[in-house]
């Protein structure tokens, strides 16, 4: 039986309410379209009404057995359709474009830390050079390591479809905090107080942070703190229709919308 997740004296109201303007900060900047701001319209909403207590409570939404049920029928279901309605006909099609831009693998394995600390291996598309600095120095803008052919696969985030297998086999969430390598991994949690939070979700293919504009490089502290608040915020206030309207924008991001 999974054990109740418990947040004592993690958060008092001053610092929830900080938080809670720093999300809705991300969302008035993220209003870059007619059918964005109605997204983020609805988003919003959704939050202003959630927030109304002012600190983690002792149960988060995910610690009931019927909505963890829900969440990975769900994870199962889409991850099966794009295991077998996507990957077998565009991994070919990738695995020419990578192989033609670089030499080495068209799939790149790194280990990741999961939910409670665990530790798992994610897989990617490849899109960087074969290089020593892969599993210690993450990807930033304008990286020489990144080639042509991987510069495509992540700005329209392809390059993470594999990690759909990660989410067959229970490690990951389609939605969920974004997980990070391991040198990442211990770096941010001696850093930032609120990190360990995140570790109670399994980690997402997308998230809350990614759809919000806080995807890719992590390069101010300030900016890294910003994406564990939404994180955070997203596990405290998850719900079927969150999931669902971070889906959606998912989708509208891989195609420019």
């Amino acid at each position: 039986m999974q054990q109740q997740t418990t947040f004592t004296n993690l958060h008092n109201s001053t610092d929830s309410v900080k938080q809670h303007a720093t999300v809705i900060s991300y969302l008035q900047q993220s209003r870059d379209g007619a059918a964005t701001s109605s997204l983020y319209r609805t988003l919003r909403k959704n939050f202003a009404a959630a927030d109304r207590i002012h600190f983690f409570p002792k149960k988060l939404p995910l610690d009931n057995s019927y909505k963890r049920f829900i969440k990975r029928s769900f994870d199962i279901v889409l991850s099966l359709l794009v295991i077998i309605g996507i990957l077998p006909w565009l991994t070919p099609v990738l695995a020419i474009l990578i192989k033609a831009g670089s030499k080495g693998p068209v799939f790149f394995f790194q280990k990741r830390s999961g939910k409670n600390n665990s530790v798992f291996t994610c897989i990617k598309f490849r899109t960087m050079i074969i290089n020593k600095d892969a599993d210690h120095l993450a990807a930033m803008e304008n990286d020489n390591r990144i080639t042509r052919a991987g510069l495509f696969l992540r700005k329209t985030f392809i390059d993470e479809l594999p990690q759909f297998f990660n989410v067959l086999a229970g490690d990951m969430s389609v939605i969920g905090p974004r997980p990070h390598m391991l040198a990442e991994h211990f770096k941010f949690e001696a850093q930032i107080p609120q990190y360990s939070v995140r570790q109670n979700a399994k980690p997402g293919i997308t998230g809350l942070s990614q759809v919000m504009g806080l995807e890719g490089a992590v390069n101010t502290s300030k900016r890294m703190n910003d994406r564990v608040i939404v994180d955070n915020f997203y596990i405290k206030h998850w719900s079927v229709k969150l999931d669902l309207i971070i889906l959606f924008r998912t989708v509208c991001k891989m195609f420019g919308f």
